[in-house]
């Protein structure tokens, strides 16, 4: 079977990718008359990637990154979003959410949440969530994994209550940072950058109001394999080249297809690029080397995302239409 990564995702022009994309940003910037761009890195792939073109498109002057970090943070985010502005040239600065994030609550509606799981859990301990289910065919249902400050690592399947509460403590890290960006923007009379890639937007793996919230989103036409590949095309340091995906918001070290996706980016491209060219599952099941059943299963978490997810890319609901404002760019 042909290479479907390398053949067919991968075998795009990142010359003529970059191109449109700057021309697109350009236009944009003029359609909605902002003078510039604000962008909030975190060192990972796709912030990297869209500020590298965003640099490429109206040049450094005019564009502001910021690095949002707060108390559940790697340090190595906040030095690879450092490696990344200095080798741009951007003007950037840090701004430590975490008393923010403290003062509203985010922390203490958490921890009291996992303690409805763990008792003895105090903020000496790690923690995050993981997925499973989906790609078995059962319904997905999450699991809360802690380690005790000597090392012990418990888990426990997720009551919705509980669950629920985290995720909403956690997204508050989200909102608060697009609180910021908007500050500047306004502050600027820029425009805010979102970042999510193909996978992200097309999953639904993003906070409303939060992360999900930007006036231009560059790269959500691209998949997470085509923009590391611009990643080296564009010339990024290799450390950031090479970053693996990680949530960065939970306190215990989490890959993104732990915490969302049924698959690993690479292979969650292809599932993904198979399913949208409308190409059978059987398809997916020789790429993977799985059964035809096992593949059909990752089809149907691919639509199951997508119908649950979906009220996230919906503009608020009218009771009646309202004639006169402009909804999308012309």
């Amino acid at each position: 079977m042909t290479d479907i990564l390398k053949n067919e995702i991968l075998a795009f022009d990142p010359a003529e990718t970059v191109k449109t994309i700057v021309d697109g940003i350009r236009g944009h910037l003029r359609h909605i008359r902002k003078r510039g761009l604000i962008i909030a890195v975190s060192g990972g792939i796709d912030s990297s990637v869209s500020a590298a073109l965003c640099v490429e498109a109206i040049g450094t002057k005019k564009n502001y990154a910021l690095l949002l970090p707060e108390t559940d943070s790697s340090a190595a985010s906040v030095n690879l979003g450092e490696t990344l502005v200095t080798h741009l040239g951007m003007e950037y600065e840090i701004q430590n959410i975490a008393s923010t994030l403290e003062a509203i609550g985010c922390y203490r509606w958490r921890d009291e949440a996992i303690r409805k799981i763990f008792p003895d859990y105090t903020a000496q301990w790690t923690n995050k969530i993981a997925i499973a289910g989906g790609r078995d065919g059962i319904v997905n249902h999450f699991k809360l994994v802690v380690r005790s400050p000597e090392g012990e690592q418990f888990e426990e399947k997720m009551r919705l209550k509980e669950y629920l509460q985290i995720v909403a403590a956690t997204n508050f890290k989200q909102r608060v940072r697009k609180n910021v960006e908007y500050f500047h923007a306004d502050r600027l009379n820029y425009a805010v950058i979102g970042t999510p890639n193909r996978m992200e937007y097309d999953q639904g793996f993003f906070v409303k109001n939060g992360d999900g919230a930007a006036d231009i989103k560059p790269i959500a036409h691209l998949y997470k394999s085509q923009v590391y590949a611009l990643a080296t095309y564009l010339g990024l340091p290799s450390e950031i080249c090479a970053a693996q995906p990680s949530t960065d918001t939970y306190s215990m070290e989490q890959g993104q297809d732990e915490f969302y996706y049924a698959l690993p980016y690479q292979q969650m491209d292809v599932a993904l690029w198979l399913y949208n060219q409308g190409r059978p599952a059987a398809e997916l099941a020789e790429y993977l080397s799985i059964n035809e059943e096992r593949a059909l299963l990752i089809y149907k978490d691919i639509e199951n995302k997508r119908r649950t997810t979906a009220p996230l890319h919906w503009q608020p609901l009218l009771i009646e239409p309202v004639i006169g404002p402009m909804t999308a760019p012309i």
